[in-house]
């Protein structure tokens, strides 16, 4: 996924799932007109899509009077397969910040309207010409509580600390997100990371520190699913992931814990595929959900954060869970920024190298 994805404790409520399950089965939610389009929305699927059709496609689709069909697909791969086919189906995708970015330069996405989407009340750095922040999370560090109790790891060096916490890890398959956390445990203070990645062996070193943990990693996820549900099977006693996913699956039983120290602060985002059949559209659709009133709903569904800020004003997130998100300052000054500007620049190759090591 991949972020700052950031944010609190409150996870879906099971009678909500319950209720949204018919209509995500069907994949479609209309407004009361339905008779004015139709847009297509590809996401990941899981708790997170469903969290995404309660708050944020149901009430946009029901406020413009339109019909909105969900989709799930496997990211910016598929993307660029269907843009370059000449076969785009989908007029927006959910995305995370850095393959967005990376999407762009491919020249993937269309350009944004921002005449049309209103960020003006947005968090600083929550969009680029080509995509806009639909969500704020982190990727923190999770442990099982069944084996560490509350004495978890608690960084990034006690993740690689395989004597001090012994037990399985299950680690990211994919890049992003990936090399931050291994040199922050090899000592490299989380203000010179990108510093370092972006060094001649900066990559190398990180990938070598992941190498180095390599005989202890049972399970390399691919997706916010099968990590949550690695927690909930309790097939590994720690892993990376997304704090949304984790705070779901302990809402489901999952005996897990995590913490946002050096986690990584990252956003999803609404990007509009190059080609999209109903571009007019998906650009008026992603700016109801931009409204503050729609992106606090959020929070209710899921524990990632709102990226327009005049959501936190409306009365709607409390306090307590306003204090629980990533994105609260408490929270915030203990994490990493993702660094978009890096993941455009070195992340194909850093790509070849991860999977490189993967393959070994």
């Amino acid at each position: 996924m991949g972020a700052y994805r950031s944010i609190g404790r409150r996870v879906i409520l099971r009678t909500a799932l319950g209720a949204a399950a018919a209509v995500l089965g069907a994949g479609v939610f209309a407004g009361p007109a339905a008779a004015d389009g139709t847009v297509t929305v590809a996401s990941w699927g899981g708790s997170y899509q469903k969290a995404q059709s309660l708050a944020l496609f149901g009430p946009a689709a029901k406020a413009m009077g339109i019909t909105v069909k969900e989709e799930t697909y496997g990211g910016m791969s598929d993307v660029r397969l269907k843009v370059k086919a000449g076969a785009v189906a989908w007029d927006i995708v959910s995305s995370g910040s850095g393959s967005a970015a990376r999407a762009a330069a491919e020249g993937l996405l269309e350009k944004l309207d921002f005449s049309v989407i209103d960020v003006s009340t947005f968090y600083p750095t929550l969009k680029t010409d080509y995509c806009v922040g639909s969500d704020v999370f982190s990727t923190v560090l999770a442990w099982n509580t069944a084996t560490y109790g509350d004495n978890g790891p608690k960084s990034w060096a006690d993740f690689w600390d395989v004597k001090k916490f012994p037990g399985k890890r299950a680690y990211r398959a994919g890049v992003a997100g990936a090399l931050e956390p291994a040199l922050m445990a090899d000592g490299v203070p989380a203000d010179k990371v990108y510093e370092v990645l972006s060094s001649e062996g900066g990559i190398k070193r990180a990938v070598d520190k992941i190498r180095e943990l390599k005989p202890h990693i049972a399970v390399w996820w691919k997706s916010g699913a099968q990590h949550a549900q690695l927690m909930k099977d309790g097939e590994v006693d720690m892993t990376t992931g997304w704090n949304g996913r984790f705070d779901v699956a302990a809402k489901d039983g999952a005996k897990v814990a995590y913490t946002f120290n050096q986690a990584l602060l990252d956003y999803d985002c609404f990007a509009i595929p190059k080609g999209a059949p109903n571009k007019d559209l998906a650009m008026k659709f992603i700016a109801e959900m931009s409204k503050p009133k729609i992106q606090a709903n959020l929070p209710l569904h899921i524990t990632y954060g709102p990226t327009n800020k005049k959501a936190y004003e409306l009365g709607t997130i409390d306090d307590k869970l306003a204090r629980a998100m990533p994105s609260h300052p408490d929270n915030a000054k203990l994490q990493l920024p993702i660094d978009l500007d890096w993941y455009a620049k070195y992340e194909q190759a850093a790509a070849a190298m991860y999977q490189d090591m993967l393959t070994e």
